[in-house]
């Protein structure tokens, strides 16, 4: 190992340019709105083989094979925790046939691709036609969100990235236990004999495990604030004692682990979920840095024309070819089917699993596992730029686009709720108003309003819903409380910034009072639900108007004294709903939501407006 003053810049410094290239790619993807991994990638080369800035083997030496195998122990753990078995049971026909079909055969036909076509042994190709499975729930939303995609296929989409992926994890450690194994032994039968052992310890450990911490969360044997960091020691100490029990086996133990703990109802499950999301997106981050800036121009020279017909080969034949056979004689249509087909695009966590399935490959005497890193690099980035570019187009010539704009959830069905929704519609915004009340949905349904029957919060809605189509929500029911814990709840998913609720009313006292911190944004009049329903009871509406070079902001203002802009959708596309201290757009295009006072109201306050500018009095006589 080469000195780290020699090579590179100091190893704690190496550290923290590894967290702030991560994040930071990240944060300039979305203000970018460009995907976050191929920034990565970039930020990663650059300053590695670029630079030279970062040398993850020079500095960290011995410790970079550790960091990134306690990494990737963490992330497939998190994916263990997001494979509910009640989630594939719900899911539908389509999905299932993806996971249950589509993943085990595309493993095969990958595996096959990757060795007639990548030059890999059947060893490498095993173990990577395996990960070849995940297509990336951190890389198919985004894409979601920009598609616009009519539900079905958005679901499809996004339920095989979320189900598979911790599916194509497990086949791949599942493949290297076995080469591994092999590898070892000295005939097969010891070689099956050491893998069914291996299986029995880390599914034992896993269980063990897992129920030991649910049992310590359920019975109170461990503080609120204690859960999350000693679920973290958890993971950690199980995945080192099944490595030292049994070498190799700590990957699949804590996938195991993963599992029982999504599948035992755990009251604390979705707090303790979300934390590891935070923190999974952290090491996910760091360790394509690592591997990124580990590569070397010699490494990278090894990309020739393997390499490019293996990504075109997956592109265009281990991906569709799965998909199309699972989906025979399913009820989804031919169009959804193609698109789902040609859309697989792959995230970091492949890159992750990839590079150190590929650098244990190595140790173990299989030379062509140092070039599975590469090739992961090159899948990641050919899908991601393709579908990025291509997913979009490919939806609409198949006439899968449910809007090009951004659509709004509003919980909480009311006379109000509808004008609004109406109104928003006008602009082709879509619009979905739920409520767990079916009696509240009726002037909705009327009206003609996509509606949903059910808690927003519930398992049914996250299973049912589309929510990748909308990208805003308002909670407009006539309980504060409700319309806070939804606002608080489901920000994570869509944004503080585009949260909003009605107003709250006045407490009677302040042991009632909720917290200032909770909730949403404040929404249009600021009004409470019962003074906005009132308001529009005594004929106020909702009414669109476009801007225009002869007719501005100004001008619209001057026709509706007294009138609240609600939303505005710009000449570019650009949805928003607006707070009372929120001016609308002034362009010429912009197409304005505004609560307009009754005919009588306007009239009295055009005689206000007039007889202020000629000095007359407006009383009545």
């Amino acid at each position: 190992m080469t000195d780290a003053g020699v090579a590179g810049i100091d190893p704690v410094l190496g550290f923290a340019l590894v967290g702030a290239l991560g994040v930071g790619s990240q944060w300039l993807a979305w203000r970018l709105k460009l995907p976050g991994i191929v920034v990565m990638l970039l930020a990663g080369l650059a300053a590695g083989p670029g630079l030279g800035l970062l040398l993850p083997s020079e500095q960290f030496g011995a410790l970079m094979q550790p960091m990134l195998a306690i990494a990737v122990a963490i992330i497939l753990f998190e994916g263990g925790m997001t494979l509910n078995i009640q989630n594939l049971r719900d899911a539908t026909v389509g999905v299932r046939r993806l996971v249950l079909i589509g993943a085990p055969l595309g493993w095969a036909v990958s595996a096959l691709t990757l060795h007639w076509v990548a030059g890999l042994s059947w060893e490498s190709s095993a173990v990577f036609g395996g990960i070849l499975i995940v297509t990336g729930p951190t890389v198919i939303a985004p894409l979601l969100r920009q598609a616009r995609l009519r539900k079905r296929p958005a679901a499809l989409l996004q339920w095989e990235a979320i189900v598979n992926d911790p599916i194509g994890a497990l086949a791949a450690v599942l493949a290297f236990e076995l080469v591994s194994v092999l590898a070892d032994a000295s005939s097969v039968g010891g070689a099956l004999a050491d893998l069914a052992m291996g299986l029995v310890v880390a599914t034992l450990l896993g269980v063990a495990g897992g129920w030991g911490l649910v049992q310590a969360f359920r019975r109170g044997q461990v503080p609120e604030y204690m859960k999350v960091p000693v679920l973290f020691v958890s993971v950690l100490a199980v995945f080192a004692l099944a490595d030292s029990v049994l070498h190799e086996s700590g990957l699949l133990t804590v996938t195991i682990m993963g599992l029982w703990i999504a599948n035992s109802g755990l009251a604390s499950y979705t707090e303790m979920h979300r934390f590891k999301e935070q923190a999974t997106i952290l090491l996910v981050s760091g360790v394509f840095i690592l591997l990124a800036a580990n590569m070397t121009v010699e490494t990278l020279a090894t990309l020739d024309w393997r390499a490019l017909a293996f990504v075109v080969a997956v592109i265009l034949v281990a991906r569709p070819l799965p998909v199309l056979v699972s989906m025979l004689g399913s009820n989804v249509p031919w169009r959804e089917r193609v698109l789902v087909a040609f859309t697989g695009p792959r995230g970091v966590v492949l890159v992750a699993v990839a590079g150190l399935f590929g650098e244990r490959l190595a140790a173990l005497g299989i030379e062509d596992g140092s070039r599975i890193g590469t090739l992961a690099f090159a899948l990641v980035a050919a899908t991601v730029v393709l579908h990025g570019f291509t997913l979009t187009p490919m939806a609409r010539a198949l006439g899968l686009i449910a809007s090009d704009t951004p659509g709004v959830l509003i919980v909480g069905g009311s006379r109000w709720a509808t004008a609004l929704g109406l109104a928003l519609k006008k602009l082709e915004v879509p619009v979905l108003v739920a409520d767990p009340n079916h009696a509240h949905l009726r002037h909705a349904r009327d009206a003609g309003l996509e509606t949903f029957f059910g808690d927003i919060l519930s398992e049914a809605a996250e299973h049912r819903l589309d929510l990748v189509s909308y990208d805003k929500l308002l909670t407009a029911t006539d309980n504060d409380a409700y319309n806070t814990l939804v606002a608080t709840d489901l920000a994570p998913a869509f944004g503080r910034e585009h949260v909003f609720q009605l107003k709250r009313g006045r407490e009677a006292s302040s042991r009632h009072a909720l917290p200032a911190t909770l909730g949403g944004q404040r929404f249009g009049p600021d009004e409470t639900f019962f003074e906005a329903n009132a308001r529009l009871a005594e004929g106020w509406e909702f009414r669109v108007t476009r801007l225009s070079e002869e007719f501005t902001l100004e001008d619209w203002r001057a026709h509706n004294p007294g009138a609240v802009p609600v939303a505005d959708l710009g000449p570019n596309g650009t949805f928003r709903l607006l707070g009372p201290d929120q001016p609308p757009k002034e362009t010429a295009g912009t197409r304005l939501v505004a609560l307009i006072p009754a005919r009588e109201d306007r009239q009295e306050a055009a005689r206000a407006a007039d007889a202020d500018k000629t000095g007359e009095s407006t009383d009545s006589i």
